[in-house]
């Protein structure tokens, strides 16, 4: 088992190869402790020196109840695809007008979600999430710190961020949200007048680069009372590259892998976010399709 596992760690695998990803999926539970991938390392860190596969914990038990829970996943994927798109009979899914997709009342929901800051770059920012009062909504609340951190390579410091855990099918296959179906993002929050960018991660059939990055600059009002925020699609620009997007919403809204929000105004002190739900909306009043200018490449 330690050969399988050191070849499972070599060049071969890092290249992509499907049988090899099936392979993972299948010896998940023995490597639930072990890196397949190289992680990031600050730095002037020292690299580890045990080797990933020493840390294998290998047992047969896992093993089989792994396997029965992907056969049950791929079971009610099977039934879902075969009553119609997301498991929603077609005529439920062409009429659908309203659908929430995250809502906050218990800590599964939080536990859908992952927070992150400048910490693991070397930065001082603290970033923290729990329920809100009475249990009614998400609090993401901390302290932004630009400080940059003194390793002679960061040059820019101060954000923190909470992002959707990634949909993952059976046999640790990658899944994807499709909202095509609607033209808009619809949230309720209540902040404190800082803003906000509100990030769609997608991962598009052809892309020069993977995890293409869709923004959108959220300003909340603060105050005592809740906002309901609209975001329609065309707002959002492509980050990731630089630029403006150069092609319509309907090509990328059902290859989404995750949904985020960050925030880095480059301002020290403390911030607070509080979502009581997120969710889509088929606005029909609404015509646009690009919001920004468009220029003919020559």
């Amino acid at each position: 088992m330690a050969r399988t596992v050191m070849l499972l760690n070599g060049a071969s695998f890092r290249g992509g190869c499907c049988r090899h990803k099936v392979l993972l999926s299948l010896l998940g539970p023995f490597l639930s402790n072990s890196k397949l991938y190289s992680s990031y390392r600050r730095p002037g860190a020292e690299p580890e020196k045990k080797l990933s596969w020493e840390n294998a914990d290998f047992s047969f038990k896992k093993g089989i109840d792994h396997l029965k829970t992907q056969l049950s996943l791929l079971k009610k994927e099977t039934q879902d695809y075969l009553l119609g798109p997301g498991g929603h009979p077609l005529s439920q899914h062409v009429l659908e007008q309203t659908r929430v997709l995250w809502q906050f009342r218990s800590q599964e929901d939080l536990n859908e979600w992952v927070i992150s800051s400048d910490v693991e770059i070397g930065g001082k920012s603290k970033v923290y999430l729990k329920l809100g009062r009475n249990n009614q909504a998400a609090l993401l609340y901390g302290t932004l710190n630009t400080q940059v951190p003194r390793d002679g390579e960061t040059k820019y410091s101060g954000y923190c961020s909470m992002r959707s855990r990634p949909a993952v099918g059976s046999f640790n296959r990658k899944k994807y949200y499709d909202w095509s179906n609607f033209n808009s993002l619809y949230l309720r929050v209540r902040g404190d007048g800082r803003p906000w960018m509100v990030n769609i991660y997608t991962d598009p059939y052809f892309s020069h680069q993977k995890d293409d990055l869709y923004s959108y600059f959220m300003f909340t009002r603060g105050g005592p009372y809740w906002e309901e925020i609209k975001i329609p699609f065309s707002k959002f620009f492509l980050s990731s590259r630089g630029r403006v997007q150069d092609n319509q919403h309907p090509v990328w809204l059902d290859k989404i892998r995750t949904l985020g929000f960050t925030i880095g105004d480059k301002v020290d002190g403390p911030f607070q976010l509080e979502i009581d739900f997120i969710g889509l909306l088929k606005d029909r009043a609404h015509r646009e399709e690009f919001a920004y200018e468009a220029y003919d490449k020559n």
